[in-house]
């Protein structure tokens, strides 16, 4: 998966880097009497899609649809010598759900190290998750095939993403028995809240390609998932869709 992702951003960079030459015999156009002020250029975007953790050992049993949901408000800033570039620059939240399989993540342990324990011949929870929310401050550089139609025109771009963490949570549903029998029944869910072990800073290098208001987007995650020292040294992959325009 992690090439998958290195595959997708080193396109995007190498698009970046054609993209100018796509159009050779093209006569320039005089941009300077062209106003773009109000061009309706990813001004806001939704990201929806799968979330892994590269490096994890045995014990975290990630399973089923981990994913990511994410909201930004975007300005977009085009280069007065070439519109085809823009700054975007925006600021939004984020969230990561990480699904387990009949494993245990204790948030509220008070050991140095976050415990991933193995449930599969104990009680145990039908499903596991872990929840982060982050605040984050996106930057792209942004390339538009169409400057005038951003809704109409090929578009690729490629940046980071800073974040701060606001919430970790842990939320467990329907405890079971080590033969599957229902303990409180089907609706008993268990939360946890705790931040002290997941990393409370985050940085990703992105990418996005795509038309119109639909991109594939793909982030990796320098800083790992959890704080130095207090657990596995992970990082966090997503691969997903963006909404954007307005």
């Amino acid at each position: 998966m992690k090439k998958s992702l290195l595959l997708l951003l080193g396109i995007t960079g190498a698009l970046f880097i054609q993209a100018q030459s796509l159009n050779p015999t093209k006569p320039k156009k005089d941009w300077t009497k062209i106003d773009l002020s109000s061009r309706p250029a990813d001004h806001f975007m939704i990201q929806y899609g799968s979330d892994s953790w590269t490096g994890k050992p045995d014990s975290v049993r990630t399973s089923g649809f981990s994913r990511h949901f994410n909201f930004y408000f975007m300005l977009d800033k085009p280069f007065k010598t070439n519109p085809h570039y823009s700054l975007g620059l925006g600021i939004g939240f984020g969230s990561s759900n990480m699904f387990f399989n009949n494993t245990y993540v204790n948030l509220k342990s008070n050991t140095t190290k976050l415990p991933f324990t193995n449930t599969d011949s104990t009680d145990h929870f039908k499903k596991f998750k872990l929840v982060s929310t982050t605040a984050e401050i996106p930057v792209e550089l942004r390339y538009f095939s169409d400057p005038e139609n951003p809704m109409k025109s090929w578009k690729f771009a490629a940046g980071v993403k800073v974040g701060t963490l606001l919430k970790s949570y842990t939320k467990a549903k329907n405890l079971e028995t080590k033969s599957n029998t229902s303990v409180y029944g089907a609706t008993y869910i268990q939360k946890e809240v705790d931040k002290r072990f997941v990393n409370s800073t985050s940085l990703a290098l992105t990418g996005r390609i795509g038309y119109g208001i639909i991109s594939l987007d793909a982030g990796y995650y320098i800083l790992g998932v959890l704080k130095d020292g207090t657990g596995p040294v992970m990082n966090r992959v997503s691969f997903g869709l963006t909404i954007s325009g307005l």
